[in-house]
This record gives C-alpha cells, sequence and structure tokens, in this order.
C-alpha cells in the first residue's frame, strides 16, 4: 500500500510539472504582441496608433498564478504576505471575468475598461492586481534564475535577493518588515531541492535543467506583462 501511495504521488507530481510546463509553452506560442500605444491626455492609451493589440486570456493567465503559488507554499512561510496578495488578486479578476466572461476573457479588456473609466489606480481594482501579480512572476522568475546560476546557493539568501530586487522597491514598509521576519522561517538550501525533484534519486542537474525550461518559458510571456503595464501607464504603481 505504502509502495503505490508513493508511485500515485510521484504521478501526480509528473502531472503538475508536465501541465506547468504546457502551458507556460502554450502561452509563449500564442503570444500576440504589437508596438506600444501612445498614452493620450487623459490617460487612454491612443490605439489608433496600434495595429496589433496584446491579449492575455484570463483563464490560463490565472492558472500561472496558481502555480507561483505553488512555488511560494515550497519556500515556506515568508513567502505567506505574497502568497495571500497573490490569492486575493486571482479572486478580484476571476470575479470580474464572470461579470461577463464574453468581454472579459481578455485580461486586457479589463485594464481598458478600468483606465477609460479613470479607476485604475483608485482602490483595490483589477489593473493593480494584474501589476502585483506580474510582479510576483518577476519574483520567481529571479529566484529561479539565482538557483540555476548555483544550485547549491543558500535559499533565505536567494529569496531575500530576489524579494529586494523585484518587490521590495514597490512595497510599503509594512509588507517590507512583514517579508524579513519571514526570511527566518526559510528552509535550508537542499531541502527546497528535494521538493522540486519528482523523485528522490533524481540529480540535482535534472532539476536545473527543469528550472532552465521554466526561465525559458515564462521570459517572453513576463516581457509581454511588463509591456502592457507600460501601455496603459501602471509599470510604476507602488503600494501605499
Amino acid at each position: 500500500m505504502k509502495r503505490k501511495r508513493v508511485e500515485e504521488e510521484e504521478v501526480v507530481a509528473e502531472s503538475e510539472i508536465k501541465s506547468a510546463i504546457e502551458e507556460l509553452s502554450l502561452m509563449s506560442v500564442n503570444l500576440k504582441t504589437g508596438g506600444a500605444a501612445a498614452i493620450t491626455a487623459d490617460g487612454v492609451p491612443n490605439q489608433t496608433s496600434v495595429h496589433h493589440h496584446h491579449h492575455v486570456p484570463i483563464k490560463p493567465f490565472l492558472s500561472l498564478c496558481n502555480l507561483v503559488i505553488q512555488v511560494l507554499d515550497k519556500i515556506g512561510p515568508t513567502m505567506a504576505v505574497m502568497r495571500q496578495d497573490i490569492h486575493r488578486n486571482i479572486q478580484r479578476l476571476e470575479k470580474f471575468h464572470d461579470t461577463d466572461p464574453s468581454i472579459y476573457w481578455d485580461v486586457v479588456e479589463i485594464l481598458k475598461k478600468e483606465v477609460k473609466e479613470g479607476n485604475a489606480k483608485k482602490g483595490p481594482t483589477c489593473s493593480k492586481s494584474f501589476v502585483w501579480l506580474t510582479r510576483s512572476f518577476d519574483f520567481t522568475l529571479y529566484l529561479l534564475e539565482l538557483l540555476v546560476k548555483d544550485i547549491g546557493r543558500n535559499i533565505e539568501e536567494a529569496v531575500e535577493e530576489s524579494y529586494n530586487i523585484t518587490l521590495k522597491p514597490w512595497h510599503g514598509w509594512i509588507s517590507s518588515a512583514a517579508v524579513k521576519v519571514g526570511l527566518k522561517l526559510v528552509p535550508d538550501n537542499r531541502t527546497l531541492v528535494n521538493i522540486l525533484k519528482v523523485k528522490k534519486e533524481e540529480e540535482d542537474e535534472m532539476v536545473k535543467k527543469e528550472m532552465e525550461n521554466l526561465i525559458s518559458l515564462l521570459l517572453p510571456v513576463l516581457d509581454q506583462y511588463k509591456e502592457i503595464l507600460r501601455i496603459y501607464g501602471l509599470d510604476k504603481l507602488r503600494s501605499t
């Protein structure tokens, strides 16, 4: 029974990794990019200057967000604040999408509406949710890149550096203080690497190749999201 349970757990792990790679592969292949639109005086992108529009299908986007939550869960309690923010932002986008799925299947359509109405930066908006979800991808990507460069690097240092570079510049002092306290709860590097393995006997080099694959797939997707933030004037948004 124990052997069967272990085998079932390995199959689940393989399915999760495979689905993550397939999700990112599909998103990368289907990227639709175009020139950056000029921002008009009222803060709305001048769509007449763009012939090809960006599109971010909301379902695969939120699926990718949930994958980030899984990574944070493996890191441990240090990322509890960030995890809660991601979950809350996912729910906000899902709720907006459900108001009219035929229109809001695309995150960009939601951004257009909020920017046009002048509400994008006021209160808890979907625009803000997209900003912070994009930055959570930035954190995850940076962390993976550090671990690929040195698979034996101290995980606490890697998490702290990733946070300082990608999230801290945009965070208020309360969030920064919470993360600083949580860093004391980060598992050692060997524990994290073992968690990332599908099988215990898997070599570190295999884990490294998996991370390199994820990085190569995530990069073009993240670049598109950042371009969208620039187009809609949301890239400099900070928490209060």
